[in-house]
């Protein structure tokens, strides 16, 4: 019993600590092993490294390397590509739309103009090419086989000559269908929502009149069958202020109103003739409008 009393007070006397191991770790040298892609069955004197297998000596070189793998290049960061807000985006898109349709209108103009032209150059370029194997028809031809050649020749002659005509013919309606374009009055059409000051103005105008002229000769017909309606009606005036034609665009269900309307109209015309700022590039306006007979007999526009 005393025994073990006195090892446990030398044992406790004892000072213990831990090893340290961050000590061991930062004095034990780095083990670096390659890897390689042979091998040979003895092993050298004097190894450079340590690997996986055997190598005594290798490659094509006396000189002291060693096979490496360069490291990837790195990758470059993505390109922050910024979000355009929905309203910008559609706006865009939509412009992109009306550019590419007024465009596709001037290719389409250009092409009809091309077509026209190339008509015509081909017209007579026809009528100068194909008349002049009728005058080397004409030359003397051997005695042999000359009764069938001069059959052929005749009938050759004979499709030349309606080909000729046809394209002349052809040549000359293109002519006239331009010049006929070319003569064709210029004409402008309007409606109730007339942005241009210069047709606005004279469109009130006109609009104004033919409202009291019809105040003036309201149909007693109408009145008096309290028949009432709405109709849309086109009036063409000439640069002089005559009348050109009206057109009942849209009914108005009743005979009695339709006629009214066109009566009312001839009967204010003639209206003033087109100002200088109209006339330049007008020769006929048509004035598109909504006319109403209202329950209280009267004659209004929109």
């Amino acid at each position: 019993m005393v025994s073990a009393v006195l090892h446990a007070v030398v044992i406790a006397a004892i000072n213990f600590e831990p090893p340290d191991l961050q000590r061991f770790k930062d004095n034990i040298p780095a083990l670096e092993i390659v890897l390689v892609n042979a091998k040979t069955e003895s092993a050298p004197e004097k190894a450079d490294a340590l690997a996986q297998a055997n190598l005594d000596r290798g490659g094509n070189t006396d000189e002291e390397r060693r096979a490496k793998s360069s490291l990837p290049a790195p990758r470059d960061k993505p390109t922050e590509t910024k979000v355009k807000p929905a309203e910008e985006l559609k706006q865009t898109r939509k412009k992109a739309e009306v550019d590419a349709e007024a465009e596709r209108q001037l290719q389409r103009v250009a092409e009809l103009e091309k077509q026209a032209q190339a008509l015509m150059t081909q017209a007579k370029s026809r009528q100068v090419t194909e008349s002049e194997p009728v005058k080397q028809a004409e030359v003397p031809q051997p005695e042999k086989g000359r009764n069938r050649e001069a059959v052929s020749q005749t009938l050759d002659r004979a499709a030349l000559a309606s080909a000729i005509a046809d394209m002349a013919r052809l040549e000359a309606q293109i002519s006239k269908q331009q010049d006929e374009y070319q003569k064709r009055p210029k004409r402008k059409f309007v409606g109730a929502r007339t942005q241009e000051y210069r047709f606005a103005t004279y469109v009130e105008a006109w609009r104004q009149k033919v409202e009291r002229v019809g105040n003036l000769n309201y149909p007693e017909a109408a009145r008096e069958q309290k028949i009432y309606g709405q109709l849309r009606m086109t009036v063409s005036i000439k640069a002089d202020g005559s009348l050109e034609k009206i057109e009942i665009n849209q009914s108005s269900g009743h005979q009695v109103l339709d006629n009214a309307a066109r009566r009312i109209v001839e009967l204010a015309a003639p209206y003033s003739p087109f100002p200088e700022d109209i006339r330049e590039d007008t020769d006929i306006l048509s004035i598109t409008r909504t006319w109403t007979f209202t329950r209280q007999d009267s004659l209004a526009s929109d």
